[in-house]
């Protein structure tokens, strides 16, 4: 099997665990806070990592300065993501916030080329301005079915497009539990901390079972999702991020009976359409 093959599996796995995920954490809105889901996540997914890291052994100590500094910012970026992402998903529909994030393939190469110097040629440019055109289909600014927790969802995507970064620019210098290990501590010290401004809510069994799928469905999530970057070339293994377009879709309608309306849809389509091209494009180039 190739390394693109293996990236790409990798890829749609962490795409059906992140989509698990979010079903599930949805399923606590109004049960408990959003830190305090948070927190008690963050806590068993660290919990989790730190078994894994240590059985396999610990390298930071090996970073120098440039690198411990790129790392705290990765843990910031995913704090941020978490508490934008669980926020949305608390106020809005599953399928319409993973769609936004699926403008992610097309942020990350606009990105490296504002930031990296990376070549993007004006096809790729168009298409990465016709899937902005695509998202605001979806986000509706403006209109009556406008969500301003859409707004988070956009916030999301900056803060993941960062991690993605900066997990590029690591390189093999932290294996993939440990990267992820860092993500869940920053994650948990931060939710803890917020925790001391909202009350505390008992924690009922069935919560505790939730928050419990939920860690493990993140816990694998991190850890695949870092290997696919690693494993095969990202312009191929990127195109696979919209399966969690499609488990969000399914999850949504069986678990919260939701169904975009069309000029969402409308919009995923927008956003996959332009996202596959421009993957295909710079496939293209490289070969």
């Amino acid at each position: 099997m190739s390394n693109n093959i293996r990236g790409a599996l990798f890829m749609i796995c962490s795409m059906i665990c992140f989509a698990a995920n979010d079903a599930i954490i949805k399923s606590l809105g109004g049960v408990l806070p959003v830190y305090q889901t948070l927190a008690v996540r963050g806590g068993l997914v660290l919990l989790l990592l730190a078994v894994l890291v240590a059985r396999s052994g610990w390298r930071v100590q090996k970073l120098g300065r440039r690198d411990r500094m790129i790392l705290g910012l990765r843990g910031l970026s995913e704090v941020g993501a978490a508490f934008f992402i669980v926020t949305a998903l608390f106020n809005m529909e599953l399928a319409n916030m993973t769609a936004i994030l699926q403008i992610l393939p097309l942020t990350i190469p606009l990105a490296a080329f504002l930031f990296l110097g990376e070549p993007l040629g004006w096809r790729r440019l168009s298409a990465i301005a016709v899937g902005f055109l695509g998202m605001l289909l979806i986000v509706k600014p403006g209109s009556d079915g406008f969500n301003v927790y859409s707004l988070f969802c956009l916030a999301a995507v900056i803060c993941v497009t960062i991690r993605d970064l900066t997990a590029r620019s690591l390189g093999a210098k932290l294996s993939s539990q440990e990267m992820s290990l860092f993500a869940a501590f920053g994650v948990f010290v931060a939710a803890g901390f917020a925790t001391v401004f909202e009350p505390w809510v008992p924690i009922t069994g069935p919560a505790w079972a939730a928050l419990l799928g939920s860690s493990v469905a993140i816990f694998f999530g991190y850890i695949v999702s870092v290997m696919a970057i690693r494993t095969g070339d990202v312009s191929f293994t990127a195109q696979f991020r919209y399966v969690g377009l499609i488990a969000a879709l399914i999850l949504g309608y069986v678990f919260f009976s939701e169904w975009p309306d069309a000029l969402s849809l409308t919009g995923a389509g927008v956003i996959v359409g332009t996202g596959a091209f421009a993957l295909y494009r710079q496939r293209a180039l490289r070969g």
